[in-house]
């Protein structure tokens, strides 16, 4: 584990890794029940010390790929052996076990070489996952690990339509997940599907715990951000100040400021609770563009 923090095998756009030190700096030490109602890759709850988990997300197949992988955390060999029997039958590179890529290729495309050599393998097999009628999340997980940018997308028929990436099963991927293995064998965490607010109805809270929220950011864009809008920015604030007025401990990440706008209604409820700024390692995959953007960590306690 690199510094004592660890990634999760999901790779989310906009995961809190590279941020978990200091946003943990500002969550209090006694936890109890640790709470995400928005919980994507779930970096944050795996370098996070609490008795139990509670973890939420909208996306059922976020939730379902997490359901996956715990399922697989007692036994790791059988994960890694239909790991390595797909990318087998597919002819996709491996690069954890053995470079299988023709140093020609490498020559030719310096900087794509994996995308190259795996895109054929790579189309047959989104192509077979979106004809099949049980739609395997194991097969889900290795689309989303070969896929551009490692994200997790559909089109309007339901189809997963993303194109091959230059990356492939290496060795960042095999320690992701068996640190997430081992972790979720003794965190024991409980999932759910939920919108935000039907989750937090679903679950008792007391004043030993703790709701950390990462809601996707009203004014920057990005494929996760597009189902928010100022309807459901109010509902979660106003959720917020329920729990705060019960005695309930939160806290929230957000983006106030972003290429010249600005997040007025966030600004204008945050300014009740205590704000901590946050080096913010915001990106989006839509945009290279220089970005002034201001990230908060907003508390009630």
């Amino acid at each position: 584990m690199k510094n004592n923090v660890v990634r999760s095998p999901l790779f989310y756009v906009g995961d809190k890794y590279k941020l978990i030190r200091e946003i943990k700096n500002h969550f209090p030490n006694n936890i109890q029940r640790f709470v995400e109602p928005f919980v994507g890759g779930g970096s944050v709850f795996m370098n996070v010390d609490a008795k139990e988990f509670l973890l939420n997300d909208l996306d059922s197949n976020i939730i379902a790929i997490h359901q996956m992988l715990c399922h697989y955390a007692t036994n790791t060999d059988d994960f890694f052996s239909k790991v390595d029997a797909l990318v087998e039958r597919y002819g996709l590179s491996c690069s954890y076990k053995k470079d299988i890529v023709p140093n020609e290729l490498k020559k030719e495309f310096v900087k794509t070489f994996y995308a190259r050599f795996n895109k054929a393998g790579y189309e047959k097999l989104r192509d077979d996952y979106n004809k099949s009628t049980s739609r395997d999340v194991f097969i889900l997980y290795v689309l989303l690990i070969y896929g551009f940018n490692r994200m997790i997308r559909f089109n309007k028929q339901g189809n997963f339509n993303l194109p091959v990436g230059n990356v492939d099963m290496n060795q960042n991927t095999i320690n992701a997940l068996n640190d997430y293995f081992n972790l979720v064998i003794t965190k024991l965490p409980r999932w759910y599907n939920f919108d935000f607010e039907q989750f937090i109805d679903e679950i008792y809270l007391g004043p030993n715990d703790l709701i950390y929220l990462d809601p996707p950011y009203l004014i920057t864009f990005s494929e996760y951000n597009k189902y928010w809008n100022d309807e459901t920015e109010i509902r979660l604030l106003n959720l917020l100040n329920r729990l705060n007025d019960n005695n309930i401990r939160f806290a929230i990440s957000n983006v106030t400021h972003y290429k010249g706008k600005v997040n007025e209604i966030f600004l204008e409820w945050s300014q009740q609770y205590h704000s901590h700024p946050i080096k913010s390692n915001y990106i989006s995959y839509h945009d290279n563009t220089t970005k002034t953007f201001t990230e908060v960590l907003i508390t009630n306690y």
